[in-house]
């Protein structure tokens, strides 16, 4: 042991080289997994392109490379308006998990903006959002290039990040998480559920919002969405039901009737 502290006593310096060659193993494992994503974003958006320029002859057009493959025979204004028809499809699929507390209970990463998926797919969508031609508008054939660059990563970047979702659904939280989650999902029945009382769907509602904090990140959409389902009417009892109450009533209850 006394050997050990001498020999570290005296090169005590070397914990300068080593810790140099640490951070530099840390930083290439990062460069890494940034090229390793990188590489399958690469891998998926040529798939989706080859998919889609087989099949646009088929089904005409569906997705941003099936625009492209239809593009010599069309005018800028009308591959700006297919463009636009895919952009807007892409993004109803997103305002569907968006909007739906369901789906993002079901799918947590797709609310989860550290997710590096789903990261990717939300910084696609505002590049797509940016040169999106206005309605109207007469694009350039530039801008027109650009536009369906960004599309077609936005189309692609979400297939990826909704594909991870649905293979990992909440197996990357604890199990108290999704515990928590488990049961936000119960009392969001509860909260939608036409047949229950006004006070049992605010309590579920409640405790809806209350499981998920911290897990998931709400829109102020989604919470208005929610809302109007939680206040919607009770449904109405059936006819013969309020019919038998009425004709009760009418008669006189026969527990009050035997009665002294």
């Amino acid at each position: 042991m006394d050997g050990f502290w001498a020999f570290a006593g005296n090169y005590w310096w070397l914990v300068f080289p080593l810790f140099g060659l640490a951070s530099a193993a840390s930083g290439s494992f990062a460069a890494a997994s940034k090229r390793r994503h990188k590489h399958r974003l690469e891998i998926m958006k040529a798939k989706a392109e080859l998919t889609a320029a087989r099949a646009a002859a088929k089904r005409g057009i569906g997705s941003a490379a099936a625009a492209e493959v239809e593009a010599p025979s069309q005018s800028l204004t009308d591959q700006a308006d297919d463009l636009r028809a895919v952009h807007d499809e892409v993004t109803h699929r997103w305002l569907d998990y968006e909007l739906d507390v369901a789906k993002l209970i079901a799918f947590p990463s797709m609310s989860n903006g550290r997710d590096p998926l789903t990261a990717g797919f939300l910084r696609a969508k505002k590049i797509a959002d940016r040169a999106r031609p206005a309605d109207g508008s007469k694009p350039t054939a530039e801008q027109i290039a650009e536009y369906r660059r960004a599309v077609t990563d936005f189309e692609v970047a979400f297939d990826l990040a909704e594909r991870e979702a649905r293979r990992t659904r909440d197996s990357g939280l604890t199990d108290a998480e999704r515990k928590r989650l488990a049961t936000a999902s119960r009392m969001l029945a509860v909260a939608t559920d036409d047949a229950a009382t006004p006070a049992e769907r605010h309590l579920a509602y409640q405790r809806v919002r209350e499981e998920i904090d911290g897990l998931i990140a709400l829109s102020d959409e989604a919470v208005e969405v929610l809302e109007k389902k939680v206040a919607q009417p009770i449904t109405e009892r059936p006819n013969t039901e309020r019919r038998d109450t009425e004709r009760r009533n009418d008669e006189g209850d026969p527990a009050e009737a035997g009665s002294p």
